[in-house]
């Protein structure tokens, strides 16, 4: 990568700024507030004259809502070669793409999993995406350049890529960030009222979940309404789930044994499965720590590259990383892939007449 365009400069995009120059990139700056991209350009994120020539990589970091029309902005300008944007939804930029006639050749979608809590450009870091999870979003028409140029971003800003679908990603993040920030929310509101004896009881683990709660209301709205009915479905089974614990403590509340017994065992079942759910957040650290590289000839051909994700995706695996090697007519993929799937994975494969 030789040059890269920033269009946003928050905490998302200043930081990007700041980790592409600590690797020699120039970057350009845009922002429809000036103070804010001033601020940018001198913490070092880059520097806020307009491009001579198109750019490598347009970095679009804005609001989910703004990010379709920004993308098609940039393109009728020819800005860029590349395209993407780090939004935290990606079925709703990539129907507004589509609707907006951009070129998604040259677009492809992605979402840096960095901690979102702080705002604006001042809180920016060169290192908030180091060992953090990057996912990306080709759509069938994404080109394996536009591919190749993302990954190297996301390389150089110290992420691992993980490549998915917009709509698998959007019900991701409304199980692992939206609904829990929305249940952080709730618990907060109830201290809002309490009586300062009660919150100065606070410990370690409220003082997290509560700060989680202090983060940007007009940003996180944004977010949850360009996700609304994903974050609805996680919070419906949530309250389904929460009604019946309410249901269990009145029971052991009780003077009925039997009663107090079946509660009993209702609420130890749930706090089980609730430590077993927590093991795996707390052990996870990036990509898994055993994988192996399953390696695939591709054709030069428009598509091929999004019909392999397409056959992949139907056998349930996760892509943790990927290589592209060009050739003359002919490339190959080389696809880190968990160690305990890669037989199972290239065995469909095979069926589907990919060769090594």
């Amino acid at each position: 990568m030789r040059s890269a365009l920033v269009v946003g400069t928050g905490l998302m995009g200043a930081s990007v700024g700041l980790a592409l120059r600590g690797r020699g990139i120039p970057v350009h700056l845009r922002d429809e507030d000036a103070t804010a991209a001033r601020t940018a350009e001198a913490l070092g994120a880059g520097t806020r004259q307009a491009p001579a020539q198109p750019v490598d990589l347009a970095i679009v970091a804005v609001p989910p809502p703004l990010a379709g029309c920004v993308l098609a902005d940039l393109q009728a300008e020819g800005v860029a070669r590349h395209y993407t944007d780090i939004a935290s939804v990606k079925s709703e930029v990539e129907h507004a793409a589509v609707a907006l006639g951009c070129d998604m050749s040259r677009f492809i979608g992605g979402h840096p999993m960095a901690d979102g809590a702080r705002s604006g450009p001042l809180t920016a870091r060169a290192d908030l995406f180091d060992d953090c999870m990057w996912a990306l979003t080709p759509s069938a028409a994404t080109s394996t350049e536009t591919l190749n140029r993302t990954l190297e971003l996301v390389a150089l800003c110290g992420a691992t890529p993980v490549l998915m679908e917009a709509t698998a990603h959007d019900r991701a993040v409304a199980l692992v960030s939206h609904a829990p920030h929305i249940v952080a929310s709730l618990v907060a509101t109830r201290l809002a009222c309490a009586d300062e004896r009660e919150v100065s009881l606070t410990g370690a683990g409220l003082r997290d979940l509560a700060r989680i709660a202090q983060a940007s209301p007009p940003l996180w709205l944004d977010v949850l309404s360009a996700n609304a009915a994903a974050v609805a479905d996680v919070l419906e089974e949530l309250g389904a789930d929460l009604g019946r614990v309410v249901a269990a403590l009145r029971a052991i509340a009780s003077t009925d044994e039997a009663k107090r017994s079946d509660g009993a065992d209702l609420v130890g079942t749930v706090l089980h499965q609730g430590r077993a759910g927590g093991v795996r957040v707390s052990g996870a650290r990036g990509r898994p720590q055993r994988f192996e590289t399953v390696t695939v000839a591709i054709g030069d051909q428009p598509g091929e590259l999004a019909r392999l994700f397409a056959d992949i995706h139907r056998t349930g695996v996760n892509i943790e990383d990927i290589r592209l090697e060009h050739g003359v007519g002919q490339g190959l993929a080389h696809l880190s892939i968990a160690s305990s799937r890669t037989g199972s994975v290239r065995e469909a494969l095979s069926r589907q007449g990919w060769r090594p």
